[in-house]
């Protein structure tokens, strides 16, 4: 059975908002100074998790999770347990996150996180903040009619998969209007279809004239403009949101008992463990760490980037540049100047929103002061402000040496072109057993062939993320794969996705240089029309 933490209270990584609940940090998203709310204190696993922990069903895993995190006095147990229920009861899979065997000689295995209502891993943390924002609504609206009612305006940035597992989410939800910014072009046909075949109508797609980076950059000067928080209760979908974070540590945890129960070669006492994690955003990977940091004995999280590789270099060098200035040693190929259109579009990122997380933590670690908590927080605080000050100013900054050596203790990365993402998707399309990957599930892999060469088997095992169903990723599967005999691309398309892109539309198109001020007269009009036309 769960046992519930004292109150966990939460604070900004740019020094403020210190004492928020987790009703507060998941309702708000961003912190009023522009930064990412943290736990104050990072839990650590009860000393007997590895016995009771190990034959539990994913549910029952996450419940005892978040119960380190989320006390029964804003929670009730059994209403933590329901919302954990909902959320995964609709996933195809029975263990919700399947670890899959792809090769037993080099101990690689693929965490597949694609079986959820959209087919990608965002719906694991998507599906439960949809709930939880439902849960607060209901429970702050009681009692309440008409315009006293608490009404949330959730507004979102996606490279693709983000959007679709949100509005999927949230789509009919009562007191929610959902906002979500696409870049017009630059995500599949298929995420694109998924998110604008949603008719629901309080979803409204965005489709705007730029990159990912232009769009989340609207959606973070919407939620700290003074004018638009007066009048709206502004939501994050993104994983800005600590809600996501949470919710994804769950898999990380699964997957290391799903290989004790399944891999005869894997030893806690004996084997080493390796994650792989495709990376854009820096989320995914970052809940990886928060298990790390809990207990979980994971020796090293490898960061797979694609050829927008802000994270590579950072970690290759000490610079975290928006674009390559300082030179350095590069086998695969020039550097992207910009973001660069690739062949796995959810992770062309030119800036990682989460990065500013580890940031904190690695400034609270090498500046702090072990006497003085709260100075050492505010030390961490100023630090991260400083940065992302420089970010912003002159595209980058660099770190410490100090601070590079403590990012490098938890973390490796690895850099992946297009052209290897091919190559990998036909290897192991022609490797036993078969598989077919997309493309970001095949930057990881990539990423993960290296790391073994570098710390083979028997030793050594290695969990890559398989974070989207191929099939939503045609152009790329396609290219790999073209002239093979036995593939039939139609064959692999699941049929919850088949006759999406010949479905009725509904999405605006932003211009060019329209801004977060456009943005937010759309946001206004939109919701001002949603309101008039629902019926309380």
């Amino acid at each position: 059975m769960a046992s519930h933490t004292a109150s966990q209270r939460y604070l900004s990584t740019r020094g403020g908002s210190y004492g928020l609940s987790f009703e507060e940090v998941v309702l708000k998203g961003l912190a009023s100074d522009g930064g990412l709310f943290i736990p104050e204190e990072i839990p650590c696993l009860p000393p007997d998790w590895t016995s009771r922990w190990r034959n539990l069903e994913f549910t029952e895993l996450a419940l005892e999770i978040f119960s380190l995190y989320v006390s029964p006095v804003e929670i009730p147990l059994t209403d933590l347990k329901s919302l954990i229920r909902r959320s995964y009861g609709a996933f195809r899979a029975p263990d919700v996150t399947p670890l899959v065997t792809l090769s037993e000689t080099e101990n690689l295995h693929l965490l597949e996180l694609f079986h959820g209502p959209t087919f990608a891993f965002k719906d694991v943390a998507l599906q439960l903040l949809g709930n939880l924002f439902e849960y607060f609504l209901v429970r702050r609206n009681e009692g309440r009619v008409g315009k006293k009612r608490h009404h949330l305006t959730v507004i979102g940035a996606t490279s693709g998969d983000t959007g679709s597992a949100a509005i999927y989410g949230l789509r009919g939800k009562k007191d929610v209007s959902v906002f979500i910014l696409h870049p017009k072009g630059r995500v599949s046909s298929i995420q694109e279809a998924q998110m604008t075949s949603v008719l629901d109508t309080n979803v409204h797609n965005l489709a705007v004239e730029g990159t990912f980076d232009d769009c989340q950059d609207m959606v973070k000067a919407l939620f700290n403009d003074p004018i638009v928080s007066k009048t709206h209760n502004l939501a994050a979908v993104n994983s800005i949101n600590w809600a996501r974070i949470l919710a994804q540590t769950t898999y990380y945890v699964h997957a290391y008992f799903s290989l004790l129960r399944s891999v005869p070669t894997f030893s806690p006492d004996n084997s080493k463990l390796r994650v792989v994690v495709p990376s854009g955003n820096f989320g995914d990977v970052l809940a990886g760490y928060f298990v790390k940091r809990m207990g979980l004995p994971i020796e090293k999280l490898v960061i797979a980037t694609n050829e927008n590789d802000i994270l590579h270099r950072f970690w290759q060098s000490g610079y975290y540049e928006k674009k390559p200035v300082h030179s350095r040693t590069m086998e695969d190929g020039p550097l992207a100047e910009g973001v660069k259109e690739t062949l796995s579009p959810a992770m062309d990122i030119l800036v990682s929103s989460n990065f500013e997380r580890l940031l904190w933590f690695l400034a609270y670690e090498v500046y702090g002061s072990n006497s003085d908590v709260h100075a050492s927080r505010n030390t961490a605080g100023e630090k991260v402000r400083a940065w992302l000050s420089d970010l912003k100013a002159h595209g980058g900054f660099s770190v410490d040496p100090t601070i590079l050596d403590a990012a490098r203790r938890d973390f490796e990365s690895e850099r992946v072109s297009d052209a290897e993402i091919l190559t990998t998707i036909k290897h192991f399309y022609h490797s036993t057993p078969s598989y077919i990957a997309d493309p970001h599930t095949a930057v990881g892999m990539t990423a993960s062939l290296r790391s073994i060469s570098r710390n083979p088997p028997p030793i050594s095992h290695h969990i890559s993320l398989a974070t989207a169903h191929p099939a939503k990723f045609a152009n790329a599967v396609m290219l790999a794969l073209e002239g093979e005999e036995k593939f039939v691309f139609e064959e692999m398309v699941p049929v919850e996705l088949r006759g999406l892109e010949e479905k009725e539309r509904r999405v605006r198109d932003v211009r060019e240089g329209v801004g977060w001020e456009g943005l937010r007269k759309i946001v206004e009009e939109m919701v001002e029309v949603e309101g008039n036309s629902s019926v309380d």
